[in-house]
């Protein structure tokens, strides 16, 4: 776990009606750091998101936040009333306060500053996603945190949303928490894989999580699949503060960096 981590928790427990859901969990995210919890369905990934958000209490453990963190979360799903008059514009400044100056450019580091004045219920599912995502770095987070960022959108729109989300990570250096349960593209888009069955099973780099026993044994015949994807060329590392250096630079980086260039 960094030593420097904008939050972490610690030894999390949660049970619910009896059942164990989260135990003894480990989890933390540094600035300028991409962290992915893949797990399988119920494996306890949105219940941990939400007790380090503060959303639901541990039975045990705790979480620490830096003084003052600023959190942009992006939700697993958000429901809006398909009869409810709603545009993008609106919806970014509902409940944020001296947001109109800054809704242009939070739409323009999404990809959708053309969508200003659609209406919500009209927008596509990746076009939603980017919108929900607009409205999060309104915030101008340290962290920011999405539940399974890729739900309804199609295949080359994950690639391009895993693409964006490593931009803003790269201009704002701030940290990442990423919740998925799809492999093929998150293995190539990550610092840091947390694999997650109610414990943690494995947690490191993406090349040493595919290796390992347990996370083979979770999903089974979809690791040779990700393996295909995920070999290739690296031509970059990432600074302490987040910033691309090349390989063959002096500048340290922040962790050992597997991922793709």
């Amino acid at each position: 776990m960094p030593q420097d981590a904008l939050i972490a928790a610690r030894g999390v427990s949660v049970a619910f009606a009896g059942r164990t859901v989260l135990d003894h969990v480990d989890l933390g995210v540094a600035r300028g750091e991409i962290v992915t919890i893949v797990g399988l369905n119920g494996s306890g990934k949105t219940t941990l998101v939400r007790v380090m958000l503060g959303l639901t209490a541990p039975d045990s453990g705790t979480v620490r936040r830096v003084a003052g963190l600023r959190v942009g979360y992006v939700p697993q799903r958000l429901d809006i009333d398909a009869t409810m008059p709603l545009t993008v514009r609106r919806f970014l400044t509902l409940g944020a306060r001296d947001a109109g100056d800054r809704v242009a450019s939070a739409l323009a580091e999404a990809g959708v500053g053309h969508l200003a004045g659609a209406q919500m219920v009209a927008l596509s599912g990746g076009e939603r996603r980017r919108v929900i995502l607009a409205r999060a770095l309104l915030r101008e987070p340290d962290l920011l945190v999405l539940d399974e960022p890729m739900s309804g959108v199609d295949v080359s729109g994950q690639v391009e949303l895993y693409r964006l989300i490593e931009s803003i990570r790269d201009r704002h250096g701030c940290g990442v928490l990423l919740v998925s349960h799809d492999l093929h593209v998150v293995m190539v888009a990550t610092d840091r894989v947390v694999c997650l069955n109610h414990h943690v099973c494995c947690t490191g780099q993406p090349e040493s999580v595919l290796a390992h026993a347990e996370f083979r044994a979770l999903f089974g015949e979809h690791v040779a699949q990700v393996l295909a994807l995920y070999h290739h060329e690296h031509d970059h590392a990432h600074a302490a503060d987040g910033r691309v250096v090349p390989l063959d630079d002096d500048v340290p980086a922040a962790l050992p960096s597997g991922r793709p260039g």
